[in-house]
């Protein structure tokens, strides 16, 4: 259940906010939207991919956080590390746009749970949180639109392509991730130079090589799923006498 009503510093002066990453806050997807402003940020963690809407098939962007639905692998690292860069789409919750002001889902479990920011001073100015808040939705809103342009050319001058990404893990499970796509990389290399040109300059060669650069990634995830799992084969591996000695 959602309530979502425009922010106010009056009505919702005593409001507070956890913007902590927690699976309880929705924050356990495996795949979630980004925007291209993004790009720099992500890179050096997750695989940058592109995906389809369930509902309307229209192509948007995304990273990939775990093999499987329901799993999010850099739940600790984003505890653990307040610099460890998280999805806007993400840090935002549970704010919403409304016009050029923002919104909020008052019924959403961040909302006044119990070690939650305020959102107001005592003068009725944004804390540092809600500020950091209205930042992201500066990069958040032009970026999405900038997005859009952004996928809409590279479908016409047939860019995308699905890839296939299969792992398999030490426990023996295969796990093989469908509908994702990435930059074809044949029909890149094949563009005529004034198109290139036309790329380079709305910086668009970067961020497909962004992308293409960032699929390294699904390797570096499944090394460390995998360490995971051993050491917690090893774990249950320890009898109860080894434990008592």
């Amino acid at each position: 259940m959602t309530q979502i009503v425009p922010l106010n510093k009056e009505t919702h002066r005593h409001l507070k906010v956890d913007g902590r990453p927690s699976a309880a806050y929705g924050d356990n997807q495996h795949f979630v939207q980004v925007i291209i402003n993004e790009f720099p940020h992500l890179v050096v963690h997750y695989p940058i991919l592109f995906g389809k809407q369930r509902d309307t098939g229209e192509f948007f962007c995304g990273v990939m956080l775990g093999f499987i639905e329901g799993e999010n692998q850099f739940l600790d690292d984003w505890r653990g590390d307040p610099e460890f860069y998280r999805p806007l789409s993400l840090q935002r919750v549970p704010f919403y746009a409304h016009g050029p002001e923002l919104a909020i889902d008052v019924d959403h479990p961040r909302v006044n749970a119990e070690g939650g920011k305020e959102l107001f001073t005592e003068h009725g100015q944004p804390t540092r949180y809600l500020q950091s808040i209205i930042w992201a939705f500066q990069d958040l809103q032009p970026g999405i639109e900038r997005t859009r342009i952004f996928i809409a050319r590279l479908l016409e001058l047939n860019l995308i392509e699905p890839v296939d990404i299969e792992v398999e893990f030490e426990d023996g499970t295969l796990r093989h991730c469908e509908g994702l796509y990435t930059v074809n990389q044949e029909v890149l290399s094949r563009i005529p130079d004034a198109v290139a040109l036309e790329l380079f300059r709305r910086g668009y060669l970067t961020l497909m090589h962004l992308m293409i650069a960032s699929l390294k990634q699904v390797r570096v995830m499944a090394r460390t799923k995998n360490a995971r799992l051993l050491k917690h084969t090893e774990t249950l591996a320890i009898t109860p006498e080894a434990k008592a000695s």
